[in-house]
């Protein structure tokens, strides 16, 4: 008799994605089944990909893999998704279609502000935040970095997406950045007193 799964979700692809997604997924699937320890069943005739855990405790890793299959499916190399697998990144979507509406033309406009000219609003604000961005055609910004940071991106993204100039953005997190490092910096310095006293 079969064991049924421990846990599984399911993560929806759109059908025009569904080939690229389930070659991409292909060139990963092995690592996922090895580190995390999930199986993936590609179920094409609901554009879905299963997620299902293969032993007790992997219930958390199951909700890992959701998020590198849906970084995929938004448009993130494998090798990008796969960061995913570090415990200290996350994945964050910003949905640009929630904030104009179903305005074609305006979607375009509004992607059009966060890809900037050849991509360079997206690049310098990867730049500036050490994440990593795509932006699909669905409307759909991705962000892959660590907490901290992917929540800047995001900030930036959402200043954009409102209308803001990008040289205000940019400054912007540009702040939060030497915020965040002079808050790390701080942190990394009491650590290594607090580990200095308990070693006297």
């Amino acid at each position: 008799m079969m064991s049924r799964p421990l846990a599984r979700t399911y993560e929806p692809v759109p059908p025009e994605s569904f080939e690229k997604v389930k070659e991409e997924l292909g060139q990963v699937m092995g690592e996922l089944n090895r580190r995390l320890g999930v199986r993936l069943t590609l179920d094409e005739s609901n554009s879905r990909v299963v997620i299902e855990a293969e032993r007790e405790g992997d219930a958390a890793n199951v909700l890992r893999a959701r998020d590198i299959v849906r970084a995929i499916a938004i448009g993130f190399s494998p090798q990008d998704a796969l960061q995913l697998l570090d415990e200290d990144y996350v994945l964050v979507v910003v949905d640009v279609t929630q904030a104009v509406g179903g305005k074609e033309n305006h979607l375009r406009r509004v992607l059009g502000r966060v890809i900037g000219e050849n991509g360079r609003a997206r690049r310098t604000l990867e730049e500036i935040t050490g994440t990593k961005i795509v932006v699909n055609d669905r409307g759909l910004v991705g962000i892959i970095g660590d907490y901290e940071r992917s929540q800047v991106a995001r900030h930036g993204v959402e200043l954009l997406v409102q209308g803001r100039m990008h040289a205000t953005v940019y400054r912007r997190l540009e702040g939060m950045m030497r915020e965040l490092k002079r808050r790390e910096s701080t942190e990394l310095w009491f650590s290594k007193k607090e580990e200095g006293s308990q070693t006297s």
